[in-house]
């Protein structure tokens, strides 16, 4: 595996955007292939995984994975950005809402529910963000879609405030779960603040922050922070193919792993490794006769 292969776990700021922290490893590194999974809104803060070189082959499997957030709501007043930056579209009075309203309310927002991504997002409509056609006074119908919310707690109520830890599935906007609050409360809410503390196995107590990579690459220790392309594959279970089978696997063709697969039957996706140990990609089940297509290939140079 090449040095610029790999994974950063970068804690972002508030309010820089996820594509200048991808900007950022871009210039630090000098490696042309980089990029994120799962956008953070510039005012929200927290775990951004940045992926290099050959890991953004892999970018859509990491974004199936969990994500938690912390987030606090006020309630009484909604956006139409549904966060802190919006123009106030509705007030509300918030001060007959106790304890006991609030949690009845939040356990209706558990499990799978439908969700409308807000009119600002980057969400593409014919090939432009949302956010964009919003800036210029065009808002398009946007579709509702089902979420799934694994989990909803609350850790404080101080009002008009709430905050609450979510973990969550891919597609969930934090800011579109405030707004229903709110409207659910007959109130009105908005997203306070963010902070996204788990990205599957990425934890923001491991985070780098953007100082200390900085830093890091000045002083030539960056590759401390890189984790392996396959870290966020360990669900998988991984085959050892031979030279014949990594070769047919680069030309696309179907693998035989009758005799490598014993376990999980069912399993969708496998990790292939060469005899020497190197990651070569993702198969994914093509029969129920035990043949394989790859899906996802890493191409190694000579003497990598």
């Amino acid at each position: 595996m090449g040095a610029l292969d790999g994974i950063l776990n970068i804690n972002k700021p508030p309010g820089r955007t996820s594509y200048s922290i991808v900007a950022a490893v871009k210039r630090l590194s000098g490696e042309r292939r980089v990029g994120h999974a799962g956008t953070l809104d510039p005012d929200a803060s927290g775990v951004l995984p940045v992926c290099l070189g050959r890991s953004t082959r892999i970018v859509e499997f990491l974004v199936d994975t969990t994500k938690t957030y912390r987030a606090v709501i006020e309630l009484g007043k909604a956006t139409d950005t549904y966060d802190a930056s919006g123009r106030i579209t509705q007030q509300g009075d918030p001060s007959g809402i106790d304890r006991n309203q609030l949690e009845i309310t939040l356990a209706s927002f558990r499990g799978s529910i439908r969700q409308t991504p807000p009119i600002y997002s980057a969400l593409k409509h014919k090939g432009q963000p949302l956010y964009t056609l919003a800036r210029a006074g065009i808002e398009v119908e946007r579709r509702s879609r089902m979420v799934r919310i694994h989990r909803l707690e609350l850790m404080s109520w101080e009002p008009p405030s709430v905050m609450l830890e979510i973990e969550c599935g891919k597609g969930t906007y934090i800011r579109s779960l405030a707004h229903d609050l709110g409207q659910a409360l007959g109130c009105g809410a908005y997203l306070k603040s963010l902070v996204r503390t788990r990205y599957g196995i990425f934890d923001i107590k491991d985070a780098v922050s953007m100082s200390q990579l900085e830093e890091a690459f000045c002083h030539g220790y960056w590759e401390h922070f890189l984790y392996p392309i396959d870290i966020v594959l360990q669900d998988f279970s991984a085959v050892v193919i031979d030279e014949a089978d990594e070769e047919a696997m680069k030309k696309g063709s179907l693998l035989s792993l009758q005799q490598n697969i014993n376990s999980n039957s069912h399993q969708r996706y496998c990790r292939a490794y060469s005899r020497d140990g190197r990651f070569l990609g993702i198969l994914q089940r093509a029969t129920d006769k035990g043949l394989w297509q790859p899906k996802k290939v890493i191409v190694y140079e000579a003497g990598q």
